[in-house]
């Protein structure tokens, strides 16, 4: 049998969990290129540093390293946050591994991602569904319109009195009306058009048709200009940026909120997950405003025909935008608090005809 010598610290350096090593007073000896990817940060600029300058840690997970330390026995907390060097926080699970009484090895596990793709998995099945039940109800509600317009026309013609035709057309439009409704939850009807365009022009295409109709808002860009062109249907992704922005400043508008804004904002995200598909390169675009907020009653059911916080909405406008994203082999998010309301549209930059 052949004998393999693999040196520990080449290990080490090629797992994708993230590993640091500190001293008994919790500064940094070493950490492996997962750490500083998670860490947003390198290990030579905060070698020798207190970990809590590197991570922000929060007093309960300090405590757990002390812990550690002093019995010499390891310990691990889940779901703990961690305020990264750039302000935002993550949240993961942790393991700390007493070597001895002046070092101290964490293994650190990222869980905002998994969180994520469990919640992205979660979504786009129920998309599926949507879609499926969607396109059945469809079928059996044109079916029988179609009949009773087909039978309105037929019965105007033999009307005695031609007055009585009022109440034929009523029928026939109607009918007309549903049946345009039912065509509108099942979202686009015209085959995607895939071509190179630039997410910015069609971010100002939406930004001039807001502004026309809602010019009391002010509008905010937010763009990475290095963004690459992405591969995808122009019209069908101005329509879908609308649903979403309309719904943003309606709603601004109706609740009467002070100085009203909304942000459009692009930004590139590598190596990113969405839903199991990995993809190299992704486009995040996000649109911001500080309305109300979603009800939390309406977020689980947000992307949903029919479904919406407005009197006089239709509920369509998200879910139209959701299954345009879904044919761009993208998906929409949505957090909300009140004050603060965050869309986000992914789309692979890679090419997918």
């Amino acid at each position: 049998m052949p004998q393999y010598s693999v040196e520990p610290k080449r290990l080490l350096e090629h797992l994708t969990t993230a590993v640091v090593l500190l001293d008994g007073d919790l500064h940094v000896r070493w950490m492996n290129p997962a750490a500083e990817s998670l860490l947003a940060t390198s290990r030579l600029r905060v070698m020798g540093q207190r970990l809590e300058s590197l991570a922000g840690v929060e007093g309960s997970v300090e405590a757990v390293l002390f812990k550690a330390r002093d019995e010499l026995h390891p310990f691990t907390q889940r779901e703990a946050t961690l305020v990264l060097p750039s302000g935002n926080t993550a949240t993961v699970d942790f393991t700390v591994t007493p070597l001895s009484a002046d070092e101290l090895l964490i293994e650190i596990e990222p869980r905002d991602r998994l969180l994520r793709i469990s919640r992205e998995e979660a979504l786009i099945a129920r998309q599926e569904t949507i879609k499926v039940l969607t396109r059945g109800l469809a079928h059996e509600v044109k079916n029988p319109l179609g009949g009773i317009r087909g039978a309105a026309q037929l019965l105007e013609r033999d009307l005695p009195d031609p007055q009585l035709a009022e109440f034929t057309r009523v029928i026939v439009e109607e009918a007309d009306r549903l049946r345009d409704l039912v065509d509108r939850m099942l979202g686009p009807n015209s085959m995607s058009r895939h071509e190179p365009l630039n997410i910015h022009k069609v971010l100002e295409r939406v930004r001039t048709l807001l502004e026309a109709e809602h010019p009391r808002i002010d509008y905010v860009r937010d763009y990475d200009p290095s963004l690459p062109d992405l591969e995808g249907d122009e019209a069908q992704l101005i329509q879908a940026v609308l649903n979403v922005a309309r719904n943003a400043v309606q709603a601004m508008e109706e609740h009467g909120v002070d100085a009203p804004h909304l942000t459009l904002r692009t930004r590139a995200r590598r190596q990113f997950t969405l839903g199991a598909e990995r993809h190299r390169l992704v486009c995040e675009l996000g649109i911001l405003d500080n309305g109300p907020g979603i009800p939390e009653t309406l977020r689980e059911t947000l992307f949903y025909p029919m479904v919406s916080g407005r009197a006089d909405g239709s509920g369509l406008g998200l879910s139209i935008a959701q299954s345009i994203l879904h044919q761009h082999q993208g998906l929409i998010e949505c957090d909300s608090v009140p004050g603060c309301t965050e869309f986000r549209l992914l789309i692979p930059l890679e090419s997918h005809h």
